[in-house]
């Protein structure tokens, strides 16, 4: 993907979370890792509805600014980013966001680690809540380092949501999982509790992420092995 193909696709990243709600004023940030090393990430102090090509900036893991076309600084989240890639070499994007009813198990301190719905459990499987972290300083990557290894969906204690991918799109595709399988645990619950299913059918489920080419990391881990 080129880089002015690159700048559009997390523009329409941005635009689509703020249109759906995930992100509020200047919230959220979305990155993405370019083959050369270096990363373009959305810029500071700028609603996600507002932001256009020339806005994104690319930086080094280091924090050095590349490229700046229209003068912007990163975003201040931009640590957690690199912690992202620094960790796992498959991923290529990640995506930082506040989807309401995912943010609201996050600040409960819920995680979304039950399997009860089919296609969660193939496309993300449990979902953590990492430990508190200030924003903006080292306190988020080393909380969240720990669950990087197993996880491409996380809830952040007392802050949002982060997903992780191979490409912007999946980073993406996997925040909106994760937001509507928050919606539907929370109407499970009002409704007496989600039905989980049975462990030979998450193991059967499991099994078939190749098959449906899901990649990343997403173990059933918490109960079956």
């Amino acid at each position: 993907m080129t880089h002015d193909k690159m700048r559009n696709v997390i523009c329409d990243v941005c635009h689509r979370m703020w249109q759906l709600g995930w992100v509020a004023a200047n919230d959220g940030n979305v990155s993405a890792l370019l083959p050369d090393g270096n990363i373009m990430v959305t810029p500071t102090g700028i609603s996600k509805s507002f932001i256009t090509p020339e806005m994104l900036v690319i930086a080094d893991k280091k924090g050095n600014i590349i490229d700046s076309p229209s003068g912007y600084r990163y975003s201040s989240e931009f640590k957690m980013h690199i912690r992202c890639y620094e960790e796992r070499d498959d991923v290529k994007a990640v995506v930082h966001a506040h989807p309401p009813v995912a943010t609201g198990y996050a600040v409960a301190g819920i995680p979304l680690d039950d399997y009860s719905m089919i296609e969660t459990v193939i496309a993300i499987g449990s979902v953590p809540v990492t430990p508190f972290g200030t924003p903006s300083t080292n306190e988020v990557p080393e909380a969240i380092a720990p669950y990087l290894e197993n996880h491409d969906a996380m809830l952040l204690a007392n802050h949002g949501a982060l997903t992780v991918g191979a490409d912007i799109m999946t980073a993406y595709y996997r925040m909106e999982t994760l937001e509507l399988f928050a919606k539907i645990s929370m109407n499970a619950h009002l409704l007496g509790g989600a039905k989980e299913l049975p462990g030979n059918t998450i193991e059967r489920l499991i099994s078939m992420r190749e098959d449906y080419k899901v990649t990343g990391r997403h173990p059933g881990y918490r109960k079956y092995s």
